[in-house]
């Protein structure tokens, strides 16, 4: 049976990777509106990428909850 500190989890990834994507785009879109071709994609892939370090350790604290001695 999962644990309710897995549920906690869960909700909280979905959340936060709905509401980073969002700013990410928002951010971009204010932002970037004069940039050039190289800055966009820059900004775009560094965003793109930056939120799997939270996530990681969302994830990590998921599951060392579970295991005893941990």
């Amino acid at each position: 049976m999962p644990s309710f500190r897995k549920f906690i989890g869960m909700v909280t990834l979905v959340t936060f990777v709905i509401v980073y994507a969002f700013v990410a785009m928002v951010i971009g879109d204010l932002k970037l509106q004069n940039a050039g071709g190289w800055a966009i994609f820059a900004y775009y892939a560094i965003a793109g990428l930056a939120w799997v370090i939270p996530a990681g350790a969302i994830i990590w604290w998921m599951e060392r909850g579970g295991k005893p001695g941990t």
